[in-house]
């Protein structure tokens, strides 16, 4: 009796890990970066990378990847773990002016922020989006907006100078929103590797754009698009970590500049694209979703700051922040450190609520209004 129980329990054990393993292949498939195929000249290009080693892109800085027990850790911590991750109440959120970005001046800056890491720029007139994500959640399963929804309809947006994409993860790449600017963008400019995703999503090759790191590419006279490094890592599935590149972007026009960091832990190479492309009008700094577990890649608000003086900026936007819940730290906690780290430092920046726009030389929203939604301490 007891052999033919433990057949049953080992039969039926290896059912649960079949199925499993069938479950992962297919969530693999479904979620996993698309990639070129061998021959095409594409591929190529992504082997020729000096960031290209032994089959993955790599930091200029090593990072030790967790290990499965860490990985494990994390996991329990952010079921276990609470600490006001995510508001006792909604956020709040502006309608967006479409104005400011459907202005063709040709001497302004502004940006509106959309939450996280979108950023919708007006340069010189030039129309500008960095890693739109128009969805209320970055996946099916993932964290849901504390705003609500988007600041604008996105089927308003009727005309697209360029897209720029930081890297592939869920919450700087999204499909719905790709495939609704397809046709309404002029040029797609991404990191090596990513473009097959676009073309995946009914992108015509012809307005993709790839680039590694240090590459300059002139949309026109007016307009210079360079790719920087930063230290991160890339992946959208179980098996294609690190199978395209990440970066970090200048967009430099005619009367100005600015610089966009995607998500990076704080590294020597701040300094490095200071020295290169410095001084910035307004740079985009992430400031959240950073742990001391994953510290290379995502910085502490007060290394935003520190980047933010290496890269010889003067206004400041902080982003990865008060969107989604992405780490272990309260939804506040990066705004009211990097904040005090900031008037220490006496730099200036712009606290725009999502939806809200920033205009260079004119309108720099500064307010703490963060506060008001903080949970009072009992």
């Amino acid at each position: 009796m007891k052999r033919n129980k433990i057949k049953k329990i080992l039969k039926r054990g290896l059912i649960i890990i079949l199925a499993i393993g069938v479950i992962i292949m297919f969530l693999d498939r479904s979620f996993s970066a698309a990639k070129y195929k061998d021959g095409d000249p594409r591929f190529g290009s992504l082997l020729q990378s000096p960031q290209f080693i032994s089959g993955k892109f790599q930091n200029s800085k090593k990072w030790e990847q967790p290990s499965i027990g860490e990985s494990l850790s994390t996991m329990r911590d952010f079921i276990i773990k609470k600490k006001e991750r995510t508001p006792a109440v909604q956020l709040p959120c502006r309608n967006a002016d479409l104005n400011y970005f459907n202005d063709q001046g040709r001497n302004q800056l502004s940006a509106t922020w959309l939450g996280h890491s979108s950023i919708m720029l007006n340069m010189d007139g030039y129309q500008i989006l960095i890693d739109p994500v128009f969805e209320k959640r970055v996946s099916i399963i993932g964290p849901s907006r504390f705003n609500g929804e988007l600041p604008l309809d996105p089927e308003q947006i009727k005309e697209v100078d360029i897209v720029i994409i930081s890297h592939n993860h869920y919450d700087h790449l999204n499909k719905f929103s790709i495939q609704l600017l397809r046709e309404k963008t002029g040029l797609f400019i991404v990191p090596l590797g990513v473009g097959a995703e676009l073309e995946g999503w009914g992108v015509s090759r012809e307005k993709v754009i790839e680039m590694d790191w240090w590459d300059e590419y002139h949309v026109n006279k007016d307009i210079l698009i360079a790719a920087a490094p930063a230290q991160h890592f890339s992946g959208r599935g179980l098996t294609d970590r690190n199978k395209t590149l990440w970066a970090s972007w200048i967009v430099r026009t005619k009367n100005h500049k600015i610089f966009f960091s995607g998500d990076s832990g704080y590294f020597h190479g701040f300094k490095q694209i200071g020295e290169k492309y410095g001084p910035f009008d307004m740079t985009f700094l992430e400031c959240g979703a950073y742990n001391e577990k994953w510290h290379h890649i995502h910085m502490y608000p007060e290394e935003t700051v520190r980047a933010h003086l290496d890269l010889k900026g003067d206004i400041l936007h902080p982003i990865h922040w008060a969107t989604y819940n992405l780490s272990l730290h309260s939804w506040h906690e990066p705004m009211d450190r990097f904040s005090r780290a900031a008037e220490i430092s006496g730099i200036k920046f712009s606290t725009p609520i999502p939806g809200e726009t920033t205009i260079y030389g004119n309108y720099i929203p500064t307010k703490k209004w963060w506060e008001k939604y903080k949970k009072k301490q009992k």
